[in-house]
């Protein structure tokens, strides 16, 4: 009886495994960390961050759900990049968003990337006329900004 309970138990967390990334892009999931594994400071910013990837504003007061959400910014960057740099920049960009995403979803108050910098990040990437180039402007951003607080 007890060894049944154990293999139920295990089975409802390897389900809930599956589940915790089912808003990040089949394609980035190999490339982020799992949200098991991230550190969320509060459930409010765990939410922040799923709205960051998928554009969703579940359980969210004062958001705007929509367009561009990280998932979109990645599929127009693979477009933009073509097959022969898909390798490299699929990695790049789903690592990214995650850099950007967790900090971006953590309280207004002490985070170090707000929304006007979403969009900054944005224009970035659209005008970039490499792609590749364009994420490594945006990490180059990125990484100063989380460096001066």
């Amino acid at each position: 009886m007890i060894r049944a309970w154990g293999v139920v138990v295990l089975v409802l967390l390897l389900a809930g495994e599956a589940q915790a990334e089912d808003f990040v892009r089949d394609d980035c999931r190999g490339a982020v960390q799992a949200t098991q594994s991230l550190r969320f400071e509060t459930p409010l910013h765990a939410r922040w961050y799923k709205r960051f990837w998928t554009g969703a504003c579940e359980d969210l007061s004062f958001c705007f759900p929509g367009s561009p959400n990280w998932n979109e910014v990645v599929g127009k960057l693979l477009t933009r990049g073509g097959p022969a740099e898909r390798t490299v920049l699929l990695p790049k960009a789903c690592r990214l968003g995650q850099t950007i995403g967790l900090e971006w979803a953590r309280d207004r108050r002490i985070k170090r990337i707000q929304t006007n910098d979403l969009r900054t990040f944005n224009a970035m990437l659209e005008e970039s006329d490499d792609a590749l180039r364009g994420i490594e402007r945006v990490e180059s951003r990125t990484h100063t900004m989380l460096l001066q607080h």
